[in-house]
């Protein structure tokens, strides 16, 4: 298994390579979640979910297991 975002530690980037599209909801992609974009891990919360990311300028808070499903490759 390969990185996701829900792998990142706090202040680490990655860039993101795959996702199933059936498992990411439009309003991401629609805020830029999509494959060559960089991402970083901001934040996460007392109870490890959601994670605060920023992403094409946007802060977005993922939910945990929709983290596990964004493939990355971290920089």
């Amino acid at each position: 298994m390969g990185d996701t975002i829900a792998s990142l530690q706090i202040g680490e980037k990655g860039i993101i390579e795959d996702f199933s599209l059936d498992a990411i909801p439009l309003t991401l992609l629609e805020m830029g979640c999509l494959p060559g974009i960089e991402v970083k891990l901001l934040q996460v919360a007392p109870l490890k979910d959601p994670l605060y990311i920023k992403v094409n300028g946007s802060h977005l808070a993922i939910r945990q297991e929709m983290a596990k499903q964004i493939k990355i490759t971290k920089l």
